[in-house]
């Protein structure tokens, strides 16, 4: 069954069983993805749902960070909830060992020795986690400790 199908039906159980936090990021969720529809101008698949699942996760976890900072941990309470709903769509979170070896190999591909070098490893490492949940930020990082930068 298609994303964007298995959400409709995950609105219509969340609605039946109550559960407002449930509902209101679904919601949310699926108007993204019709936003997404219109601007492609026609249904987009799996991957590219994906891509707008994680990029919502991607806010809400921006959004934790300033009500946190803003002493508003009743919103960063509501945000973590709707991530915990959103990464069920998700494929599981990359192992730290695959996400390591593909930057040594990205490394390896490009020679980098120094920091101007970040974006050519990123995108190659990047590239060889395609299809796995990752955090870029987790992995620039990583990348940046070790070119020493």
């Amino acid at each position: 069954m298609p994303l964007v199908d298995n959400i409709s039906a995950a609105i219509a159980d969340a609605m039946r069983a109550k559960d407002p936090i449930r509902l209101s990021a679904l919601r949310m969720l699926k108007a993204a993805l019709m936003n997404r529809e219109v601007e492609r101008g026609g249904a987009i698949d799996d991957s590219e749902a994906r891509q707008v699942v994680a990029s919502l996760v991607k806010q809400r976890r921006d959004s934790i960070d300033q009500f946190t900072r803003g002493g508003r941990q009743d919103l960063a309470d509501k945000e973590s909830a709707e991530i915990r709903v959103l990464e069920s769509y998700l494929p599981p979170a990359a192992d730290p060992a695959l996400i390591e070896q593909a930057i040594l190999d990205a490394l390896a591909e490009t020679g980098a020795t120094s920091a101007r070098d970040i974006g050519r490893v990123m995108k190659s490492a990047m590239a060889r986690l395609t299809g796995q949940t990752i955090d870029g930020k987790a992995v620039n990082e990583m990348v940046r400790r070790k070119l020493g930068g």
